[in-house]
């Protein structure tokens, strides 16, 4: 059956774009308005950005165990109405002229860790609910959403933050949680019960969970590649704003069609990562597609007020564009290779592993931010985002002809 006719997937796929919508003006108008309502120093926006993505390490692990045990898309719809309630927060205190930075940092760590348990879940329901052939062409169409979001959320965010302030904003993102858990709620197929934990403890589950991802030197690739390239991208958006904003100049509007940029490239890569698969292997595409593309983020940091914004937009619409062929293939090969009783934990210990490493660059981006400027700090975080590929480069996927090569290379 073709994605486009299977009525759950269609529900899956329509809640995942409001909620990537809501989400993508999340990411912008929350540092927006703390960069320029509440005055935060490049300390606090390190902070901020950092709590975020605290939450894969502090619960990343045993997320996955738990997600495991129980069904995945009743955990999706509580996690969206958590996240909506938090969201929606926040234009109510400045409403009430009580928001605080702190209430933002609290806001961000909390809504991190429903994102956790929502992401997992998500990633672990897709196989059963479209089966592993379709898997690519799924998680294509899933990643196409996000592009198209992330190519308007932050325009509109900017735009919205000019015209009628930057907490207004934060409605959409809320609004976007709550149309999410709508449509999942909509969805009747019968989910498989989870398989009995035969009363094995929390330990035991997430270690084997993390076993199998170490002892597969194709994942372990993976885990470091995407992990180094976290860890610096957080220590890039840490900055970055602030950067545009403070050192270039540039208005709201315009830092938010600049950073949509990124979004046209994520739609390109997203639409046509399933056609590079098909042609080139699933296992190459992996590390050919950040090869080629990563370097041109190096023109971001080349950016100035005037012609060289476009440049910068260029650079940062083919390095998304890569980064996102990327996503979907290693996402896609994670998900075949991986026996369905472990899908939570293994995609929960990989989520620990590479999404950790974000508020770490987001704390050390803050403090290079004020140490040594925050242009220097940017150039940092894109060299290190275009060395991440040598780690796939040092893998069995540079030789692997396809992907069921490395299924079982484990060692």
């Amino acid at each position: 059956m073709a994605l486009r006719t299977h009525r759950d997937f269609r529900l899956l796929w329509a809640g995942d774009t409001v909620s990537q919508f809501g989400s993508s003006i999340g990411r912008t108008v929350l540092p927006l308005l703390a960069a320029t309502t509440l005055a935060a120093s490049p300390w606090e926006m390190g902070v901020l950005s950092a709590a975020g993505t605290a939450a894969f390490l502090l619960i990343g692990l045993p997320a996955g165990v738990w997600v495991d045990r129980v069904r995945r898309r009743p955990l999706m719809i509580s996690t969206d109405l958590l996240r909506a309630g938090l969201m929606l927060s926040v234009p109510l205190a400045w409403w009430l002229g009580v928001l605080t930075l702190a209430q933002l940092v609290v806001v961000a760590l909390l809504v991190g860790v429903c994102t956790v348990f929502f992401d997992v879940a998500y990633q672990s329901y897709l196989p059963s609910l479209i089966g592993r052939e379709h898997l690519v062409e799924g998680n294509s169409k899933l990643q196409a959403s996000q592009s198209v979001a992330d190519v308007s959320g932050p325009a509109l965010a900017g735009g919205v933050a000019q015209a009628i302030g930057a907490a207004n904003g934060v409605l959409a993102t809320g609004v976007g949680y709550l149309g999410s858990a709508l449509f999942l709620w909509r969805i009747k197929g019968v989910e498989p019960p989870p398989r009995p934990h035969g009363g094995r403890s929390l330990r035991t589950d997430i270690a084997e969970g993390l076993r199998f991802v170490v002892g597969n030197r194709s994942l372990r690739a993976i885990v470091g590649c995407t992990g180094t390239s976290n860890l610096f991208a957080g220590l890039e958006m840490a900055v970055l704003i602030l950067f545009l904003i403070r050192d270039i100049g540039l208005s709201e509007g315009v830092v938010g069609v600049l950073l949509s940029a990124g979004g046209v490239g994520g739609v390109l890569g997203a639409v046509s990562a399933n056609r590079w698969n098909r042609r080139l292997g699933q296992t190459r595409v992996i590390w050919l597609s950040m090869l080629v593309t990563q370097p041109f983020g190096l023109l971001l940091p080349l950016v100035a007020d005037g012609w060289r914004v476009g440049l910068a937009m260029v650079g940062v619409a083919i390095a998304t564009c890569g980064a996102t062929v990327y996503n979907v293939s290693q996402v896609s090969f994670r998900q075949t290779v991986c026996p369905d009783h472990l899908l939570g934990r293994m995609n929960a210990s990989i989520r620990f592993l590479v999404w950790g490493t974000i508020p770490l660059g987001g704390l050390v981006g803050g403090v290079l931010g004020g140490w040594v400027g925050l242009r220097t700090t940017l150039w940092i975080g894109m060299i290190g985002q275009v060395l991440a590929v040598v780690w796939v480069l040092l893998s069995p996927l540079r030789t692997a002809r396809d992907r069921a090569t490395t299924v079982s290379d484990h060692g």
